[in-house]
């Protein structure tokens, strides 16, 4: 189902200038890119993003696959129901309906921050549909234990904390900003996609819920990690930006471990949001990669 902005000036239809699609779910419509034709990527964001962040790769390969990119129900332009669960087991459910619902095959998968665990369980529950990997900045195994990820969800879960991240918006507004390298500037017209997309503490209830699952779901990443030798020999791809302070060189080993003969790309100056900083770069790299 194809739609306009629906009320959404704020979008640059120059950064931006994809048709609308729709998947009607049972919580509520989510919105997705479908770019291209031919062999299928399917790209899967994180917090607090949306298909916007995969822009420049979109672009980039169009002209030469089938690029697919859904903004989960909460984030985007997809709905925001308040009374949904958001949770990161519940958003890999709607990815792989959507997968099924556009008959893909053969899958090349990208998947950054909770994309991680959201598209690698679709990779690990249907190994035979998923042809190739990549991975940029992110995790799929239990968080717990490890203060980096313990200690935000912490400090956020009480009254104040909580105010603080759905009224301040506090996730856009600030975490965008820190979680940013030093590859490419982060501009207010860029920025601006990110905080116009949640305008109202109702609707940063998805950011607000990915932050307790940081740790809240450990048993469900896991339950993924323990059984990720079904992908172990699948081509991989990662790219990883080294300034990002989430996911750092600790997590970039552990998936060199898993995909020995992966193709690593490191680049030192960007930060979380790779594909903003280069996504350029990285559209180009995995074009040839895919095509070798």
């Amino acid at each position: 189902m194809n739609a306009n902005d629906g009320g959404r000036p704020w979008i640059n239809r120059k950064e931006y200038p994809f048709r609308n699609h729709f998947l009607a779910l049972p919580a509520g419509r989510m919105h997705y890119v479908d770019e291209g034709q031919g062999e299928a990527i399917v790209m899967v964001h994180g917090t607090p993003t949306w298909s916007f962040l995969y822009r420049h790769m979109i672009k980039a390969l169009a002209p030469s696959y089938r690029v697919i990119s859904p903004d989960h129900l909460g984030f985007g332009l997809s709905e925001k129901p308040v009374d949904w669960t958001y949770l990161p087991s519940d958003h890999a459910d709607n990815l792989a309906e959507l997968i099924a619902e556009l008959g893909l095959r053969d899958i090349t998968l990208v998947v950054h921050d909770f994309g991680g665990p959201i598209g690698l369980s679709y990779a690990i529950n249907h190994p035979d549909q998923v042809k190739r990997l990549v991975i940029l900045n992110t995790f799929c195994w239990s968080l717990k234990g490890d203060q980096r990820y313990e200690n935000p969800g912490r400090i956020f879960q009480n009254p104040l904390g909580r105010f603080i991240y759905r009224n301040l918006n506090f996730s856009t507004e600030v975490m965008v900003r820190a979680a940013w390298g030093k590859q490419k500037p982060l501009t207010r017209e860029i920025h601006r996609h990110y905080t116009q997309a949640l305008t109202s503490p109702d609707e940063r209830q998805g950011t607000w819920v990915f932050l307790q699952e940081l740790i809240g779901s450990s048993a469900w990443y896991q339950s993924l990690w323990d059984r990720r030798e079904v992908i172990r020999d699948k081509p991989a791809l990662i790219a990883w930006g080294m300034r990002d302070f989430a996911f750092q060189e600790t997590e970039l080993q552990r998936w060199s471990d898993l995909f020995p003969t992966a193709t690593v790309m490191r680049f030192p100056q960007a930060g979380h949001f790779i594909q903003e900083e280069v996504g350029d770069e990285l559209a180009l790299a995995m074009s040839a990669w895919m095509s070798e």
